[in-house]
């Protein structure tokens, strides 16, 4: 009788045993089905914004290719000299509390003071912007699928609005101290006080301005406008497409 028991006991356990395996390769099976559905979906998806037989993975490299070139470009051309200054659109000029110093001081025939400090104004932006190409790659390096998902079916300034989202603090702390040495570099600070001392004896209307935060957030904001003219160009001309991957992603279907 123990004897029958046993061999019963064991074939139960055998069977069980049998049966949890069985299941365990079920799930295994189920979970990777799930995973290549997911990524083919994605896939697809992907495919249907940018027009192209391509993978996420591809796309993505794609993006942060494009948003790399653009960046470079960007701190290339806004860090030169004269990048700022000779710039009709970028050029920094005195912020709007001051516009009537300047107004003042040019009548009163000290144009040239106001000049020297919108000068040196332009010259500390362009030292900071030559500062700032590691963060913008860290930025980019961190770009998830999701990220690229929300780009994909963004605008055409989607990209660089990515970047606004992830760099802007770090920029600031970055390009701030940057500024703030060039301005006294270039003797900004001292081109500032006098343009304001010399404006304060001549009215009864104290005007002061924050020069350091006022730089810092010109520069950040000629940057973003020059990386979103940047991504423009990659999206749309084929000419500013300069590697293969970019034009495989960027072609136009």
């Amino acid at each position: 009788m123990k004897k029958l028991l046993f061999t019963i006991l064991t074939f139960a356990l055998f069977q069980s045993i049998q049966a949890q395996g069985i299941l365990d390769k079920l799930n295994k099976k189920l979970k990777t089905d799930t995973t290549v559905k997911s990524n083919r979906s994605l896939d697809g998806v992907l495919n249907r914004k940018s027009g192209n037989n391509l993978s996420s993975a591809e796309i993505i490299d794609g993006l942060k290719e494009a948003l790399s070139v653009g960046t470079n470009n960007t701190t290339l051309k806004l860090g030169a000299a004269d990048g700022f200054y000779k710039d009709a659109v970028l050029k920094i000029l005195m912020p709007e509390e001051a516009k009537q110093v300047e107004s003042v001081l040019r009548k009163a025939g000290m144009g040239s003071m106001v000049d020297k400090a919108i000068l040196s104004m332009n010259r500390a932006a362009e030292d900071a912007t030559k500062e700032v190409g590691d963060i913008f790659l860290g930025a980019i390096k961190g770009m998830t699928v999701n990220d690229g998902l929300s780009i994909l079916k963004g605008g055409d300034f989607a990209a660089t609005e990515y970047l606004r989202k992830t760099s802007s603090t770090a920029l600031t702390e970055k390009m701030r101290p940057v500024i703030e040495t060039s301005l006294k570099k270039f003797d900004a600070t001292t081109y500032w006080k006098d343009v304001f001392t010399q404006y304060n004896r001549l009215s009864f209307k104290k005007v002061d301005t924050d020069l350091i935060s006022y730089v810092t957030d010109k520069s950040l904001d000629a940057l973003f406008y020059t990386i979103a003219q940047e991504e423009q160009k990659i999206r749309k001309d084929p000419a500013a497409q300069v590697t293969s991957l970019l034009k495989k992603v960027f072609a136009q279907p």
